[in-house]
């Protein structure tokens, strides 16, 4: 079950790279379940709780416009579960504010039927991470 996890994940993810590149929101919708909850913690302008597709999918549309394109994900190491799951521990890299930043996550990750349905991302450093994403939409 773990590899399954571990494949599951690494689509989502790559998805996720393409799209915070500039691509489509597509291939990401297709692998979150109709139920998905993802939950960023702290006081900056990504943080809250965010239910069903439509609103998660705006989730990442917001944190995509902040960093102008230039959010990366660094997946420095898997942790596998037995059953419906696993945690990544993943440094961020984006340009905010013209500024280079870079911070560290460990995201939590439960599947369903091959479906991400939820997602808790728990900053290592909360106070940098508030600062960094402390932002306006750019208008």
């Amino acid at each position: 079950m773990s590899f399954e996890l571990e494949t599951l994940l690494k689509r989502l993810h790559a998805a996720q790279q393409r799209f915070h590149a500039g691509g489509s929101a597509d291939e990401l919708g297709e692998l979150l379940d109709p139920d998905i909850r993802w939950t960023v913690p702290g006081h900056n302008a990504i943080a809250g709780r965010y239910a069903g597709i439509e609103e998660v999918l705006r989730y990442f549309e917001r944190r995509r416009a902040l960093a102008a394109d230039t959010f990366r994900m660094h997946v420095r190491e898997i942790l596998t579960g037995r059953r419906n799951h696993i945690a990544a521990l993943t440094d961020g890299t984006a340009l905010i504010r013209r500024r280079s930043e870079r911070w560290s996550t460990l995201g939590l990750y439960e599947f369903r039927r091959e479906r991400l349905r939820a997602c808790w991302l728990l900053p290592l450093d909360a106070e940098q991470f508030d600062r960094i994403w402390s932002v306006d939409v750019p208008g």
